[in-house]
């Protein structure tokens, strides 16, 4: 009867701790990845998850202008790099770092954030590795769900609503 109750507490306990994880393919904001090796031979990976617009306006309703926001929704966007690289012409060392931004209308600073694996409002801006500041425009088309792109060149695409953000990778 022992062994019945505590394999019974251990399945319960199991059972638990994977709720409380989650299924990530299940979650209103379903993961992506995107990964690209550019031309000089670095490779650029994204692990994100895709939040929809569902007729808010970014900036205002979602990821509001002028705040600290996830680049993402769920765990924090993981940015990771395999050599030391620059980003918009400064130094960012190998590694993964989380993706923040502080989205504007004129101007977004993406964040580089030495704390990576966490849930993605947890940031610390002490933990910041680089902030580079970029121009965005208007996207060609509306795209629902964010998503990254990356290119050979080492462009890094965010594409949200009728908003398109890029940073350069070398």
């Amino acid at each position: 009867m022992k062994k019945l109750l505590l394999l019974s507490a251990i399945a319960l306990v199991a059972i638990g701790v994977r709720a409380q994880q989650g299924d990530k393919s299940q979650r209103p904001s379903p993961p992506a990845k995107v990964s690209e090796t550019t031309s000089k031979g670095v490779t650029i990976s994204i692990d994100y998850s895709q939040p929809a617009v569902k007729g808010r306006e970014v900036g205002k309703d979602i990821a509001p202008y002028g705040k600290v926001w996830r680049t993402g929704a769920n765990e924090a966007t993981v940015f990771e790099v395999n050599k030391d690289v620059k980003v918009e012409g400064k130094s960012l060392p190998a590694g993964k770092y989380g993706l923040y931004s502080i989205p504007g209308k004129d101007e977004w600073v993406i964040i580089f954030n030495k704390t990576w694996k966490q849930w993605g409002t947890n940031y610390t801006e002490a933990d910041d590795a680089l902030r580079v500041n970029v121009k965005p425009h208007k996207a060609p088309s509306f795209t629902e769900r964010m998503t990254f792109a990356v290119d050979k060149s080492g462009k890094v695409s965010l594409m949200w609503g009728n908003e398109e953000v890029d940073f350069k990778v070398q």
